[in-house]
């Protein structure tokens, strides 16, 4: 029943065929569990487990990797290759791709979990009237039209319709579905609104709230699927993940590079096949396969394998410094989605402020000698930690607050006029609460106040323990004064009182809703003499004036306390006592805005993030919230930036473009509310970061660029973001912000990096089957190379450190290039060096070198006829590991000078010198020993078809090596110069990724 809100309690009972007084019958409850269903969420169908390990094979760039390694085990098993060398290759290849999916798949199980921890803000068990009796069923078992009884603490088992209040009120703590910062009170009246949404409807008790007040009795309306709880699991299911700005770039550069490597694959095959009848290969066939296999290889030298493994290493390490930072990632990729986040959408309440209701604001009457002065006290805190001062108009500290009559009465008061409880977690390390938060903030104001006649008193409390702190003074007053008689608060009064007794005296102490308790009081305590006198007419309006100032223009909770002498050895209390009552004062209260908030919005309008605050609260009190943050002062109103979910509905389509584009407010809003602002807000191209805590919050953080939850709330909302906040701070989530941005420049210097790298043994390879010479460097030999050479000092890229001005800069917009027109004209050149370096290397041992043949040049060319002609030289030497060796070493050196050059992307290093990153440094001496200890350990030369090089060799070495640090400091002068710009007309595109929408729309 979708309107039961709208209806009358007879209308609804009617509908379901119930009587309230005995309840359904047992075929009513068959028929309706054949109509309704189960009270249960259904559960969702999972991904078969060999369905998310194909899923991760499902990229270009994988199946070729994978083509290549079962291809390079054929053909080496059709040349009648066996043992290790046979598998060496193919099966590190697999064994790489292997370890990708596990990630993968590991990842992609951890977000299905969401929907698994939903059920468990489900009741399980319900006080249910059926066939004219109670019974305690399971919560399972319910249909709607059950009559169910709810009382303090019930956890409400599905969406029911207030029948009959049995207690003066009941109040519910709906925060995990609406996000509202109080608990909100139920009534038995029909809602007349249009739209309305959860917080309108205060006749329904929603699935999973808790009833922190009163007694009540509801019929169930809604089960399962058909309930609040319900509508958020459905939301969760038709929210598909957003691929991150990183991983579509590097899916569309994977792409294109797949289509470049076919490219050249065919292309050196098809310059060859002149070369497929050479006698040396033994026929056409075996000549075609010889180049088949050096297709192959470049296939494996153009893919960078290592990159997934690089890529995940980056994004881990900044997780760890991000926690560091409180900020705990759950998905790797959306470290790196924080760099381009133009929208964060962020909770008030918790987020914002501390989410502990605190007393701010004490206003009493200080003399009426020359007319009314009312005098107002400032208290500081923000926490339910009995930490603050009481300070007066001009901002000097009370050293005895309690010494002044009403501070003194207003801390009794407080302490007696009230049922919470509040104690120190010394798990947490906090002090927490039980019970209402109003009721809580007047407990911790009494521990401010203090007590009187001790001149030690705020040192003294400093000294106990925590534990014997948390209600220390609270204590003492319920010790001197003996609670006799209360009067709970209820809807009509708006008040209530409690009746103590304290040396033969009795005084009955009164909180409450200010105007109601002002109207039934007739005398006033005075704060200078600790006299009482009448309550006058001027007295009167100029406490209501100084109300309304409080409640309005500050946007804070008031409560209104009063005193009233009673007689000697009363034991009860009625109504009617609640009349000539003594004002003592009035508390303001609020939900305090964390200190450290301003600050942090002042960076994300630096960095060009927008802030759009949403909450379940009303308007005018989120905006006073905004104002007192201190961010907002930039607008002159709210005019054109504040809105309610209902009015931004109303609105027409273009006029809703508009408004979010200028939107810092969105309140009165409920789950549904937050998964369209995000849906809208991408539409525009924005990339949106959405925090949450509450049930109601997961469909959102699900749909959202990155979702962060709080620490403190739910597991819900943890299993459906991307990050937590330890300490749900804001301030938090702008620091991760410039720490994604910082792990996306290094990423894109090390990407760069392996791409030179991948360029340079492509070149290598293709250059040596254009000019014809032997192969110069061998399979395992390239996949050693992509995976420790390449791999170790990219990794260590990752720890250049964050420029300065990072949170300076506007978001990098999503569609940007990780490598533009220009940057690869700089790579295509130190990769075509790098190439014909390593070619060169080849061609040295063989020509020129004295510990090598020095044949001619055309010899050289000519290898593949050595044994169909009469040669000075043995054809053998055509099969000496020496050129091999001395060309790989030089690939592995030219990289670690290359390596050097990705320090900073257009800084000389002269500049940024190599120790400016030991990391660097310490990865390209693993590297070298690494390398040196193939070449000189017996066991490890064989298995690489290395061999030890000499003096000579390393010269030479070094020599073709050094100058692509030269070329690179050329190339990047002209960067800085922007003389590099003019090279673009080079290419038809500016960037040579493909540029596409973040957001299918």
């Amino acid at each position: 029943m979708e309107d039961a809100y709208a209806r009358s309690v007879v209308e609804v009972l009617d509908f379901f065929g119930v009587d309230p007084t005995k309840g359904l019958t047992d075929s009513q409850v068959a028929r309706h569990v054949r109509i309704y269903g189960k009270n249960v969420l259904p559960q969702e169908k999972r991904t078969a487990f060999w369905k998310l390990v194909l899923k991760q094979f499902d990229d270009l760039l994988v199946k070729i990797l994978i083509a290549a390694a079962v291809i390079s085990f054929f053909l080496a098993l059709i040349n009648g290759e066996t043992g290790l060398t046979a598998f060496l290759e193919p099966s590190v290849i697999l064994l790489i791709l292997a370890a990708n999916a596990a990630v993968g798949v590991i990842t992609e199980t951890n977000a299905e979990k969401a929907l698994e921890e939903l059920r468990a803000y489900q009741a399980d068990i319900a006080t249910v009237l059926r066939n004219g009796c109670f019974s305690i069923l399971p919560a399972a078992e319910l249909v709607p039209g059950d009559i169910v009884e709810v009382n303090v603490g019930c956890k409400i088992p599905a969406d029911m319709r207030m029948i009959e209040m049995l207690s003066n009120q009941l109040r519910v703590d709906q925060a995990i579905l609406t996000g509202e910062s109080c608990s909100v009170e139920k009534e038995l009246d029909s809602i007349i609104a249009t739209n309305a949404v959860y917080q309108d409807k205060t006749n329904i008790l929603f699935s999973g709230t808790v009833v922190v007040a009163g007694r009540a009795r509801a019929v169930v309306v809604g089960v399962g699927a058909n309930t609040a709880m319900g509508s958020i699991r459905d939301s969760m299911l038709q929210t598909e993940d957003e691929v991150t700005p990183l991983k579509k770039k590097l899916d569309e550069f994977g792409t294109f590079l797949a289509k470049v490597i076919a490219g050249i694959c065919v292309l050196v095959w098809i310059v060859n096949i002149g070369h497929f009848r050479d006698p040396s290969h033994g026929g056409f066939l075996r000549g075609a396969i010889h180049y088949f296999k050096i297709a192959v290889a470049l296939a494996v030298a153009a893919i960078p394998e290592g990159l997934p493994a690089v890529v995940t290493t980056c994004l881990a390490l900044g997780t760890k410094r991000m926690a560091r930072l409180n900020a705990i990632v759950r998905s790797l990729p959306s470290v790196e989605t924080l760099g381009c986040t133009t929208v964060i959408c962020s909770d008030k309440t918790g987020t914002l402020t501390t989410n502990m209701m605190s007393v701010a604001k004490i206003c009493v009457v200080h003399s009426v000698q020359q007319g009314p002065i009312i005098a107002e006290y400032g208290v500081t805190g923000t926490t339910y930690a009995p930490e603050g001062v009481v300070f007066d108009s001009s901002g000097i500290q009370l050293e005895f607050p309690a010494q002044l009559p009403c501070l003194l009465h207003i801390a009794r008061c407080s302490a007696l006029c009230n049922e919470s409880v509040l104690q120190y977690n010394p798990d947490k390390g906090n002090y927490e609460k039980i019970g209402e938060a109003t009721e809580v903030a007047l407990r911790v104001l009494a521990e401010k106040v203090g007590l009187p006649g001790f001149d030690s008193m705020p040192s003294a409390l400093n000294m106990l323990s925590k534990h014997e702190r948390a209600s220390y003074c609270n204590h003492h007053w319920e010790i001197e004064f003996k609670k006799v008689s209360i009067l709970e608060f209820s809807r009509d009064r708006k008040m209530m009182s409690v009746l103590c007794s304290h040396k033969q005296m009795c005084v009955m102490f009164s909180k409450g809703a200010p105007e109601s308790v002002l109207s039934r009081c007739t005398n006033i305590l005075c704060n200078d003499n600790g006299f009482i006198v009448p309550m006058t007419a001027n007295i009167r309006a100029e406490l209501e004036s100084r109300l309304n100032s409080l409640a309005g223009k500050e946007a804070l909770r008031c409560l209104a306390l009063a005193l009233k002498q009673m007689p000697i050895n009363r034991q009860t209390l009625s109504y009617d006592d609640e009349k000539d009552l003594t004002f003592i004062g009035l508390v303001g209260m609020l939900d305090p805005p964390r200190e450290e908030v301003k600050n942090a919005m002042l960076s994300c309008m630096t960095a060009g993030i927008r802030v759009i605050v949403v909450t379940g609260d009303n308007k005018s009190t989120a905006e006073s919230i905004c104002h007192k943050i201190g961010a907002f002062d930039h607008l002159v109103d709210f005019v054109g930036r504040s809105y309610t979910a209902s009015e931004f509905e109303e609105l027409p389509a273009m006029q809703q473009t508009v408004a979010l584009q200028h939107m810092a407010l969105f309140t009165r809003v409920e789950p549904s509310h937050k998964r369209m602002l995000v849906e809208a807000l991408q539409n525009q191209n924005e990339v949106v970061a959405m925090t949450g805590d509450g049930v109601n919050d997961a469909p959102a953080l699900k749909k959202a660029d990155i979702g962060i939850a709080m620490g403190s709330g739910t597991a819900v909302a943890k299993s459906a973001s991307d990050m937590v906040l330890a300490d749900d701070n804001f301030a938090t989530i702008v620091a991760a912000v410039a720490e994604g941005r910082a792990i996306y420049n290094n990423t894109k210097q090390f990407i760069r990096y392996m791409i030179s790298s991948n360029i340079g043994e492509v070149v290598c390879i293709f250059v040596a089957a254009v000019l014809g010479i032997p192969d110069t460097l061998a399979p395992v030999q390239l996949l050693w190379v992509n995976l420790v050479t390449d791999g170790l000092p990219a990794t260590a890229i990752g720890f250049n450190k964050q420029d300065s001005d990072v949170m300076k800069a506007k978001p990098r917009k999503v569609s940007e290039a990780v490598v533009t027109g220009w940057l690869f004209f700089r790579y295509l050149v130190i990769g075509a060096y790098v190439g014909v370096a390593t070619v060169a290397g080849f061609i040295w041992w063989y020509v020129y070198s004295n510990e090598g043949p020095k044949l001619p040049y055309s010899e050289l060319m000519n290898f593949d006829s050595c044994s169909t002609r009469e040669t000075t030289h043995p054809c053998s030497i055509f099969e000496d590991r020496h050129p091999s060796t001395v060309s790989m070493t030089v690939l592995v050196v030219v990289e670690m000078f290359n390596a050097l050059n990705n320090l900073s992307e257009n800084q000389s290093l002269l500049v940024i010198p190599p120790w400016s990153n030991l990391w660097l440094v310490a990865s390209i001496i693993l590297t070298m020993f690494l390398h040196i200890l193939i070449l000189y350990v017996p066991p490890l030369s064989v298995l690489f078809s290395v061999t030890p090089l000499s003096w000579a060799d390393w010269t030479a070495v070094f020599y073709l090596s050094f100058p692509v640090i030269i070329i690179d400091e050329v190339l990047k002068f002209f960067s800085r110069k922007s003389s590099g710009m003019r090279f673009k007309f080079w290419f038809r595109r500016h960037d040579i990724l493909p540029k596409k929408e973040f957001h299918e729309k």
